[in-house]
């Protein structure tokens, strides 16, 4: 049962941690201005809805009205078939339900880690020693804000795993998740 959980963490974390720090630091450059307010209300929304109601949703559109993904996980016997692009096309659809809240958490972190070192004086000399904006940032910002940042995956990492026992229920992946779920339900 463990391979399908971690597989499918694993798969939500490679696919939300970068768009997540993207999207935090374009919307911590963009500060006050209209791209950064757009970032930041999605962020609240996507925040906001648990990740078993995308589950529906993505479940719903994907799966039932376009017929995009398959309903159910391929069944997996060997180590190899969980990781043929048969399993992966199948999970999908969990691995986007998972991503949306942990997409969310890390551009919202992010971006409040970027905007307080792009706004600290040790940015203001680098500028005045003839760095450019870009090369400030680079150089600078990203390296000092990234240790925080780097801390918060454990949590967040927890967080994407208790979120996986209802999204497998819903997915009906043969994990821990629904194992779990199955043991509650039959005491």
């Amino acid at each position: 049962k463990l391979p399908a959980t971690i597989l499918v963490n694993i798969y939500s974390m490679l696919f939300s941690v970068p768009i997540g720090l993207a999207l935090g630091i374009y919307a911590a450059l963009k500060k006050n201005k209209w791209q950064d307010h757009f970032v930041s209300t999605g962020v609240m929304i996507f925040v906001s809805v648990p990740s078993y109601v995308y589950a529906f949703l993505i479940q719903y559109i994907f799966c039932f009205k376009l017929k995009w993904f398959p309903f159910l996980m391929q069944p997996c016997e060997t180590l190899s078939d969980y990781l043929s692009w048969s399993t992966f096309v199948s999970l999908i659809p969990a691995i986007l339900s998972l991503s949306f809240g942990t997409i969310a958490g890390f551009t919202r972190y992010t971006r409040a880690e970027l905007t307080e070192v792009l706004t600290s004086e040790f940015m203001l000399l680098a500028r005045t020693k003839g760095l450019t904006k870009s090369q400030a940032t680079l150089r600078h910002a990203l390296r000092n804000s990234m240790i925080p940042i780097i801390t918060y995956m454990g949590p967040m990492i927890a967080g994407v795993l208790t979120g996986a026992f209802v999204v497998e229920n819903i997915f009906t992946i043969p994990g821990m998740g629904l194992t779990f779920v199955n043991s509650i339900s039959s005491r």
